[in-house]
C-alpha cells in the first residue's frame, strides 16, 4: 500500500533523510517512533504529499510523489484520514457540522452524509454530541471527533501524528483502543507517538525513524 523508496529530504539545510526506504503493507497497524526533530510529521507530510522527496519518491497505492499530478492530490487524500494532535476542528460550528464541512468538501451525495456522520460518530461512541460545539468538550472527546473526521469518507489509511499528545493515561488508552478496533476492519493505521507505554501495550509493528533512516524495532511488551 505504502513504499518509501530511496527518500531524502533537507530542510533549511539540515538533513532530515537519507535513502530512506520503507514498504507498510495494506491493513497493517504500525507505531511511528523517534526522538522529537527527527520528522516523524515530515514522514507522515509526505504520505499525504503535503511534502516531497528531494530524491527517491513515496508510492500510495497507484499514486506515486514522482510523477503525480496536482489536480490528482485531492482524489488521494480522499484515501487518507488524518488526525493531528491539536485537533483543528472548525471553533465555530457545531460536531456535526465539522463532520459535514468534510463531506461537502468531497462532494458526498446529501442523502449519505447524514448517515456518514452517524455511522462514525457512532464508532467513536459519541453520536450523542453531534449538537455540541468544540469548546464544550473534553480534550479526549474532541479527539474522538477529529478520528471521526479521519474515518467518515472510509479510507484506506488513517496517519495519526501524537493523537494523544495532550491527553492523560486512561484518555490516550481510550483514543488507542479506538484506532485499533478501526484497524481490525481493514483500514490501515500508522500512529506517530512518543509514548512507549502505549506502544509496548499493543503486539504491532514499530518503525523507529532515526539518523535519515527508518529501521524495525522490537521494544519490550507490558506484561500483563
Amino acid at each position: 500500500m505504502l513504499i518509501f523508496k530511496d527518500v531524502s529530504f533537507e530542510y533549511e539545510n539540515q538533513p532530515v533523510f537519507n535513502n530512506l526506504n520503507l514498504k507498510i503493507d495494506h491493513g497493517e497497524f504500525i507505531f511511528l517512533i523517534g526522538k522529537s526533530g527527527v520528522g516523524k510529521t515530515t514522514f507522515l507530510q509526505m504520505i499525504y504529499m503535503d511534502r516531497f522527496p528531494q530524491n527517491g519518491y513515496v508510492q500510495f497505492g497507484n499514486y506515486s510523489s514522482d510523477s503525480i499530478q496536482p489536480k490528482e492530490i485531492p482524489i488521494l487524500r480522499r484515501k487518507i484520514g488524518v488526525i493531528f494532535q491539536d485537533f483543528k476542528l472548525l471553533r465555530d460550528r457545531n460536531v456535526y457540522d465539522n463532520l459535514a464541512f468534510v463531506l461537502h468538501v468531497t462532494g458526498a451525495p446529501k442523502k449519505l452524509i447524514k448517515k456518514r456522520i452517524m455511522n462514525a460518530l457512532t464508532d467513536v461512541g459519541l453520536a450523542h454530541k453531534q449538537k455540541n460545539m468544540p469548546d464544550e468538550l473534553s480534550g479526549g472527546e474532541q479527539q474522538r471527533i477529529v478520528i471521526a473526521r479521519a474515518i467518515i469518507n472510509s479510507p484506506s489509511l488513517v496517519i495519526a501524528d501524537e493523537p494523544t499528545g495532550n491527553l492523560d493515561p486512561e484518555t490516550s488508552l481510550e483514543i488507542l483502543e479506538i484506532l485499533q478496533k478501526i484497524n481490525r476492519r481493514g483500514t490501515g493505521v500508522i500512529f506517530a507517538t512518543h509514548n512507549y507505554e502505549l506502544v509496548k501495550s499493543v503486539n504491532a509493528r514499530i518503525i523507529k525513524l532515526a539518523d535519515g533512516k527508518a529501521v524495525q524495532v522490537v521494544l519490550k511488551k507490558k506484561s500483563t
